[in-house]
């Protein structure tokens, strides 16, 4: 295969250290740095609440992190100042092409690619502004929905190449945005099922640690808000702890401060003793998630999510567990 020269700016909307990155985004870059010449170069820019996040490079893809903030004033002035700083990045480095990971990112692509003339290559396209809509999240008449949708629907106008999450969002994003491209194309969520394996169940060292020998265990890895259900997902664990006693343990791989989570247990009235809380690496995943007798993804019910790209249905535990169910493994989803 003729290898090609290519300066790629990578723009994501994650933290280095998150799963979409290790597991939904590298991988492909991995795949795209085979495929370029050695002088050729993969810029991948993540969102970083560690100011102090260490810069992963190789020979062909570097790490450029920015300190993330939420979306507001703070967050307006944080963009800015990433624009200016990714506008000199693509006049030095001579970028030729901007690649966006999901329309958040992609809208800062699309921004670029005005200020820059660069081509612009939008990646897991799916909508965003909708779900957060659907969900409640964002009101219909709320600035952050009005920016975003428009933003999606000129990102779309503009990009040389559209990577769909799914192929039912081709159709949808014609009706949705009333814009036809040239083709699409669309990619899988892979998973590496050699790490989510049956090896993987009952860690007998990690039972030991968290003092799980017969009990029953259910796991959850994600967050909470959003396009996840809160309050009813703790109404369910409340369920299920009245129905098992002392027997029913939770396991919850979240980034969730542990005041958070209090506030949660005590709107339901359950004890702590039956939560375990944790925030692992994502190599680690396969490890803790094999300790489930079932897991839980309380995905809220909005149509928008059928258009989404799999891996995104969990977050860190839609790295791989609803494709090994087994005796041990039995998924429980909300809809």
């Amino acid at each position: 295969m003729q290898k090609i020269k290519e300066k790629i700016l990578v723009i994501t909307y994650w933290s280095y250290n998150d799963a979409l990155i290790q597991t939904y985004t590298l991988p492909y870059l991995n795949i795209i740095s085979t495929i370029i010449t050695p002088d050729s170069k993969i810029f991948l820019v993540t969102l970083d609440k560690d100011s102090k996040q260490e810069k992963k490079t190789d020979s062909k893809i570097e790490n450029i992190s920015f300190r993330y903030k939420d979306f507001g004033f703070g967050g307006l002035v944080m963009w800015m100042g990433i624009l200016l700083k990714l506008i000199r990045l693509i006049r030095k480095e001579k970028i030729t092409t901007i690649h966006t990971w999901c329309t958040p990112a992609g809208a800062i692509g699309y921004l670029l690619s005005i200020l820059t003339g660069r081509k612009l290559i939008i990646d897991s396209f799916e909508p965003h502004a909708v779900p957060m809509l659907e969900s409640g999240t964002w009101g219909k008449n709320s600035l952050a929905y009005k920016i975003l949708f428009k933003l999606e629907k000129l990102q779309l106008k503009r990009a040389a190449e559209v990577i769909c999450a799914c192929e039912g969002m081709i159709e949808y994003s014609k009706n949705l945005y009333g814009i036809t491209k040239k083709r699409y194309f669309t990619k899988p969520a892979c998973t590496n099922l050699d790490l989510f394996s049956i090896d993987k169940i009952k860690n007998p060292k990690l039972i030991e640690e968290f003092h799980l020998k017969d009990k029953i265990t259910c796991v959850y890895a994600g967050k909470f808000g959003g396009l996840y259900l809160e309050k009813e997902t703790f109404d369910f664990f409340k369920v299920a702890a009245d129905f098992w006693g002392d027997k029913f343990q939770i396991l919850l791989l979240t980034s969730h401060s542990d005041e958070e989570i209090e506030s949660y247990l005590k709107q339901v009235n359950l004890l702590p003793k039956h939560i375990i809380k944790k925030f692992v690496p994502h190599h680690q995943i396969p490890e803790y998630i094999g300790l489930a007798d079932f897991a839980f993804c309380p995905m809220k019910p909005i149509p928008s999510r059928r258009f989404s790209t799999p891996i995104k249905n969990g977050e860190y535990w839609a790295m791989g567990l609803p494709i090994v169910i087994t005796k041990t493994f039995q998924m429980i989803q909300i809809l």
